[in-house]
């Protein structure tokens, strides 16, 4: 799996060739693609720290690669359009996206611009690797209560709620506790591969995926949620209150 620090996505081969060209002249790694199938499998097989978007890909739309990307990862995405509406900068910002860039843009601008949030993004993520848990923080036992009327029973690895019993797949358990154990702190996604899924090949994907599902058998609104909280290009965090 190639990690590189830019992917371009705009289906104009000579726009998208020309700025992954210069942002390789000044060593940061960039690859492009022109359409939204490409990218969703440059994705499933690189890992990226930033995406460049494009809102025109073809007979598809870029806001809807946003929506799909957002599914799976947490990297900045930041849209660069010949479209100049404030309607198109609000769905954008709205959907996922951190930043809009109008075209036609300078090349130095864009550098500069994307080596900010590149920074950015990493200070945070080296921070939070400074400070972050190693494999457990808590040892954690018997019933936890994870918001009212919610509980994970770590003897029999389900959630009770109520009279219920909800099942949890083997890692959906094993992220769970992870994130309990370590509650109050920011848990990255290479803490996830290295004590949860104890394999550093597995993709951010996979991760996302998982919390995911994760969500949507302990959130109220798992598009809205209240306990697992994205730490945008960083990784995870439960609540302090919890445990």
């Amino acid at each position: 799996m190639e990690e590189l620090k830019v992917l371009m996505i705009d289906d104009d081969e000579v726009i998208a060739g020309s700025t992954a060209e210069y942002f390789n002249m000044f060593d940061v790694k960039t690859a492009y693609v022109t359409s939204y199938d490409a990218a969703v499998e440059f994705l499933d097989k690189n890992r990226v720290s930033l995406l460049l978007l494009d809102i025109n890909l073809g007979e598809q739309s870029g806001f809807d690669l946003c929506k799909k990307v957002r599914e799976n990862y947490d990297m900045p995405i930041l849209f660069v359009s010949a479209r100049t509406s404030d309607d198109d900068v609000l769905i954008a910002l709205n959907i996922g996206g951190d930043d809009y860039i109008k075209k036609p843009y300078t090349l130095s601008i864009l550098l500069a611009k994307v080596k900010t949030v590149l920074a950015r993004y990493e200070k945070a993520r080296d921070e939070a690797k400074a400070s972050g848990p190693a494999a457990g923080v808590n040892v954690l036992e018997g019933t936890i209560e994870i918001k009212p009327g919610l509980s994970l029973d770590t003897n029999i690895h389900q959630l009770i709620s109520g009279d219920a019993r909800i099942s949890l797949k083997d890692m959906e358990y094993k992220l769970l506790y992870y994130l309990l154990e370590n509650a109050g702190r920011i848990v990255t996604k290479d803490d996830l591969l290295k004590y949860v899924w104890e394999d550093e090949f597995t993709g951010e994907g996979t991760i996302a995926v998982h919390i995911r599902h994760l969500r949507e058998k302990i959130e109220t609104d798992p598009k809205e949620p209240e306990i697992i909280k994205t730490i945008w290009g960083v990784g995870y965090m439960l609540d302090e209150k919890i445990c």
